[in-house]
């Protein structure tokens, strides 16, 4: 009866094997039947934005601003690179027609979010201006963008990663030199929402008003009310 042989053999891949043996002595060929490779990889650093300004002051961090064109064009860090995670989607597929016609009518027009798409090319600009062992402070406006851009560069073999954690909308006035139109943590509002929080605001002081003088001029607002005409 042949019997089974079995050792193991370890190295840096950590690799098993197994080896057959016949009853007349001899081993049929070794077969690797799986391989494991363990690699160390750095880990991304997520900062607040006091932090993130001591990494660009005191370690010679360069910022990488990963949004697209429209919010880095409303307000962006002073001095900062451009290379967006997302780009405009201008493919002219029936599909992806319908679905830019959808998101203008919706998303675009309430929110002013442009219809995009991955940048393909990311990676290999990010390669074409930053070696890997560059630090790359990465920001976005809420901090998703930028940590999915850190996970594609960490997979591209940069060491120095770190990230603003919530984004620059968690960011206070006067933390960076910014440059643009508004403030960084205001970059992300634009579209029908910005008219319709200034509507609301100037609503809800009107009403403030009008309660205050009811509530300590009564007798006033009374005779205000009965000039009111009734239909």
């Amino acid at each position: 009866m042949a019997g089974l042989g079995c050792c193991t053999a370890l190295s840096a891949r950590r690799t098993s094997w197994l080896v057959f043996e016949a009853n007349r002595g001899e081993a049929m060929p070794r077969k690797a039947l799986r391989t494991r490779s363990v690699e160390i990889k750095a880990e991304v650093n997520y900062v607040n934005a006091e932090e993130a300004k001591k990494l660009i002051a005191a370690e010679g961090y360069a910022v990488l601003d990963v949004r697209d064109k429209s919010q880095y064009d409303r307000a962006h860090i002073k001095s900062c690179y451009h290379i967006p995670l997302f780009i405009e989607n201008k493919d002219n597929d029936l599909g992806t027609i319908i679905k830019r016609t959808v998101h203008n009518n919706f998303s675009g027009l309430f929110f002013g979010l442009p219809f995009t798409k991955l940048n393909p090319d990311f990676v290999q600009s990010v390669k074409s201006q930053f070696s890997p062992d560059s630090k790359l402070l990465l920001v976005c406006q809420e901090g998703l963008r930028s940590a999915a851009a850190a996970d594609e560069l960490e997979e591209a073999g940069f060491q120095n990663i770190s990230c603003i954690t919530s984004g620059l909308q968690k960011v206070k006035p006067g933390t960076f030199d910014s440059v643009g139109s508004t403030e960084l943590q205001n970059a992300g509002k634009a579209g029908l929402v910005t008219v319709q929080g200034k509507i609301s605001a100037v609503l809800g002081t009107v009403l403030i008003c009008a309660y205050l003088f009811i509530t300590f001029f009564p007798e006033q607002a009374e005779k205000l009310l009965q000039l009111v005409p009734t239909s």
